[in-house]
């Protein structure tokens, strides 16, 4: 174990750095929002480009990996929101606890992390992942979000479901993420490669991703932190703190360790146990793509699953904490993933 824990200590000392400066105001957190353009604007975008564009065609379009991830991931959503809802928790705030349990941190932390212990051959079966969560997992949350309206009377009820179709569909159209991993597609299928000062520049940008990333998951997480320490001050201090968000009350911790332990020990689980049976009846899933979808499973929740929980009106306070408590808890357990599937 010792090995794995030299390599995945640098990844979370990041997250820890961020959280440190973020906490201790040393990084501005009005700040914040522009680390978090860079690296989903630019930075991330030009990493998944890379991988899309130097992994062959045939690990992009692996029905195998999606089938099991697509299925597991379609599971976790149906069964955490049936296991949370009650009067306490309706539809919007269950839809988006699914969410977080089923949307791993891919993009800012698994495929630097994944790379580094896995290699270049774990980019197929992450980016595979990644394109399912950001067009069928989110749009599908977004949707069950909007049932709370929908039960109610019927004019409401549309107007809230084909405004939340639209900004769920502008939400794909908008991300960079999605076009990147179709525009490496495209480049991988036609063998062609970028000019050089172009391919130079989006290496570049490529590079930053993974340590501004991670710095970046951290600062978040303490922004998360001090909006509900806030909370009880007026809305106005809230906003003040440039977070962009509402403080909101804390959540009790039987709304959040369910979720937390979903998403760090049910579906990688449920990942391994589908994967093997669809090997054992002859689907062509490799071992390697296996294991690297098993560890995606095995990673914290995305991290911007609470701003999305905001701009629906959920308990994002409930969100940042499993978003929390799955990164902490993460610091132990994915490197125990990695023994056991290695």
């Amino acid at each position: 174990m010792l090995p794995v824990f030299l390599v995945t200590f640098p990844f979370f000392a990041l997250i820890a750095a961020g959280y440190a400066a973020a906490r201790a105001r040393i990084l501005p957190l009005d700040a914040i929002p522009g680390l978090n353009t860079f690296v989903l604007y630019f930075a991330l975008p030009c990493m998944l480009l890379r991988f899309g564009a130097g992994t062959p065609i045939g690990q992009l379009l692996d029905g195998s990996v999606a089938l099991v991830w697509g299925v597991c991931a379609l599971a976790v959503v149906a069964g955490v929101v049936m296991f949370t809802r009650n009067a306490r928790i309706g539809w919007n705030d269950a839809a988006f606890g699914a969410l977080v349990a089923a949307f791993p941190n891919t993009g800012f932390m698994g495929v630097p992390l994944l790379v580094a212990i896995l290699g270049a051959q774990a980019a197929g079966p992450m980016i595979i992942t990644i394109a399912f969560d950001l067009v069928v997992t989110s749009s599908l949350c977004i949707a069950l979000s909007r049932l709370d309206g929908a039960l109610g009377p019927a004019g409401a009820g549309r107007q809230g479901a084909t405004l939340a179709a639209r900004k769920a569909l502008r939400g794909i159209l908008v991300n960079p993420m999605p076009w990147s991993i179709l525009l490496g597609v495209l480049l991988s299928a036609a063998r062609w490669k970028l000019p050089g000062p172009l391919e130079r520049t989006v290496a570049m940008l490529a590079d930053a991703a993974s340590p501004v990333a991670l710095f970046t998951i951290g600062a978040v997480l303490a922004r998360s932190a001090l909006v509900a320490r806030e909370h009880g001050a007026s809305e106005a201090v809230a906003q003040a703190m440039g977070t962009g968000l509402k403080a909101a009350p804390k959540a009790p911790w039987a709304d959040v360790l369910p979720v937390v332990a979903v998403k760090l020990l049910v579906h990688p689980l449920m990942v391994w146990g589908l994967g093997l049976g669809a090997m054992a009846l002859g689907l062509p899933l490799s071992h390697a793509a296996l294991v690297a979808i098993v560890l995606v499973a095995a990673l914290p929740s995305a991290s911007n699953v609470s701003m999305l929980a905001e701009r629906f009106g959920a308990d994002n306070g409930r969100i940042a904490r499993i978003i929390l408590w799955t990164t902490v808890v993460a610091f132990f357990s994915f490197p125990l993933a990695v023994g056991l599937l290695n």
